[in-house]
């Protein structure tokens, strides 16, 4: 507790901290499922504090290295990583440093680590545990596999002694014990805490103009803040941020297809700057530990529900509301089908990429609490959450029954080799070209339709295909078919509920303030606004994000406590020692509205 408090200026441990640092630190293997934002990172910290020699991070992400490292440099901690930004001079070093026994913490890329050269380094110095972080990437059910990571059971192999600690922030039941398997940790203890983030409000809404949806929600809910957008392609990437910068907002584009110089640039410009959004693949993001993202937003549907998490959990690690907003259309699940089917994986992969699509469309499709079947996926129990869409606002359901007849009925008279665009035309008796092409217009089902307008068959069709009763066949460039689940609505055997979409209102946006904080009054918001400033001037002077200074949780309770006194400011969450001997006294001028001069080399905060 004396280390979580003076180096890390934390009063306490949360959930299940304590208990997972006395174990490691004892020697203990461990196993750790914990949401992200939920502290994972002083698992692993603290005991390699507290132990003997150096904690070993196996890391799978350059830039994650770089935040660590940077973030505990401003606490005091000894660390540094190794990995291709550095020369061989500046590696040597880092080597040396470890050998001498200099470094508390040292961050090694998982294929550098599998070198016989590390190896061989490791071995000659004195390794106080090692920490397996995103270990879901040894998964190969998981959404996010990396081959390497296969490898790293050589740690259990050449160092029985050194105790070992996985983490993931996502992993159902299967992928947890494939993590044990591989890993070697069979006998390790398994922590698993509450995946639930509360601070994340989740919200799914219809696709109609995806990307007007999105500038409607980015200006309304979220203005002047940070946020990422996922989308599937390159090409969708460009011509996102093209438009929304078009419009005013402050956007970068990021995929693989870029060069690594842009996209470190557009990356360091996301950390270091306070309203950047970035439209990324999911290329961009996993292990970037910046707090104040306030929306994760989804024009494209994820693989998974665990990809999905894994995505959103990127929002709102300072704890403060956040939100994750996602556009789903029959259009996605007819990409993600297709994706599946056209892949080189094997037969066994594909039905299992087929059942994690089919549980994130009972997600999207869901009229209960989004929070409650979320959790539900990771074996976690949960009551209606109050803060998700369904909870704010909940859907209608109507009797589909007699609709879903008539779409099925219309796919099996056109020879199940059709579209929706062109079923629904079938449907509302559009006499169009292509119609009379094929002679539908003389099909029993010609017209039957008429009673619902183009977007309600839309959510019809896209409803059947998640509910398993019609299919997409992409061997036939997309065309719907029929199930055998569909036999019996067709005989009128079974009913057919569905969810009503209507446009619903969004709750009214929340202060940025972290869960449980008050809100700040207007002398408050005046000082905590001042506190930003001269942390992002502070952060420009010496090259790091503007969170490596302090959090903005912190800011806001130095703002509605106003200590007087260095004792009174050392009681503050996240004031360490360290960073009280570095800015304490630049802080008290500031709480007296005393001048403070900018640091050398730091642009005035426009």
């Amino acid at each position: 507790m004396e280390t979580l408090r003076l180096v890390f200026g934390h009063p306490g441990f949360r959930g299940a901290q304590e208990e997972i640092v006395g174990h490691v630190a004892a020697g203990g293997d461990a196993l750790v499922l914990m949401p992200t934002g939920g502290g994972k990172s002083l698992c692993y910290q603290v005991p390699a504090l507290l132990r003997p020699g150096t904690g070993v991070v196996v890391s799978p992400l350059i830039a994650l290295m770089h935040d660590q490292v940077s973030a505990l440099s401003q606490l005091g901690v000894r660390a540094a990583f190794l990995n291709s930004t550095l020369d061989a001079r500046q590696a040597r070093a880092v080597e040396q440093a470890l050998e001498s026994g200099a470094l508390d913490l040292l961050y090694v890329a998982p294929e550098r680590l599998v070198t016989p050269r590390c190896l061989e380094l490791l071995g000659r110095a004195r390794i106080s545990l090692f920490a397996i972080d995103e270990a879901h990437c040894v998964s190969q059910w998981g959404h996010d596999f990396r081959p390497e990571y296969l490898q790293l059971s050589v740690l259990h192999e050449r160092f029985p002694a050194v105790p070992r600690i996985a983490l993931t922030a996502t992993a159902d039941p299967q992928t947890r014990e494939e993590i044990a398997a591989r890993l070697q940790l069979d006998d390790a203890r398994v922590f698993v805490s509450s995946f639930d983030r509360p601070n994340i409000r989740y919200a799914i809404a219809d696709k109609a103009d995806a990307r007007a949806q999105l500038l409607r929600f980015i200006r309304d809910e979220h203005p002047g803040e940070a946020g990422i957008v996922y989308c599937l392609t390159r090409r969708k990437v460009d011509e996102t941020a093209a438009w929304l910068s078009a419009q005013g907002i402050t956007a970068l584009g990021y995929h693989a297809g870029m060069d690594a110089a842009t996209r470190a640039g557009v990356q360091e410009r996301f950390q270091r700057e306070e309203a950047v959004v970035v439209v990324a693949t999911i290329a961009f993001g996993m292990g970037i530990d910046k707090p104040d993202v306030r929306f994760v937003a989804h024009l494209d549907l994820p693989r998974s529900i665990e990809g999905y998490y894994q995505e959103t959990g990127r929002a709102g690690r300072d704890g403060a509301p956040a939100d994750a907003w996602m556009a789903y259309g029959l259009a996605d699940v007819v990409q993600q089908r297709r994706l599946i089917t056209e892949s080189e994986a094997d037969e066994a992969f594909k039905r299992v990429a087929s059942a994690k699509l089919d549980a994130l469309l009972g997600l999207c499709e869901t009229a209960s609490c989004r929070r409650v079947r979320l959790l539900a996926y990771f074996g976690e129990a949960s009551q209606p959450c109050g803060n998700c869409d369904n909870c704010l606002a909940p859907p209608e359901t109507w009797d589909a029954t007699d609709a879903a007849r008539k779409a099925l009925s219309a796919i099996y008279r056109t020879g199940q080799r059709f579209g929706a665009v062109h079923l629904i035309d079938v449907l509302r008796g559009h006499d169009g070209e292509r119609i009379r092409r094929w002679g539908h217009q003389s099909l029993s089902v010609f017209g039957v339709g008429a009673d619902l307008d183009e977007a309600a068959w839309r959510i019809v069709f896209r409803q059947l295909v998640a509910l398993g009763l019609a299919a997409v066949d992409h061997a036939a460039h997309g065309a719907l078919t029929l199930t055998q689940a569909s036999r019996a609505v067709l005989r009128g055997e079974q009913a057919v509920q569905m969810r009503r979409h209507v446009a619903r209102p969004r709750a009214a946006r929340a202060q940025r303030l972290p869960a449980g904080s008050a809100p700040l009054d207007a002398q408050a918001q005046g000082l905590f606004e001042r506190l930003r400033a001269w942390r992002l001037a502070e952060a420009r002077a010496q090259g790091v994000p503007p969170y490596v200074i302090f959090h903005d949780s912190t800011l806001a309770e130095l703002a509605r406590c106003r200590p007087g006194a260095p004792a009174e400011l050392a009681a503050v969450a996240g004031m360490g020692a360290r960073k009280l001997e570095r800015y304490g006294s630049a802080v008290l001028r500031l709480i007296a509205g005393e001048p403070v001069e900018a640091p050398p080399g730091a642009a005035r905060p426009g």
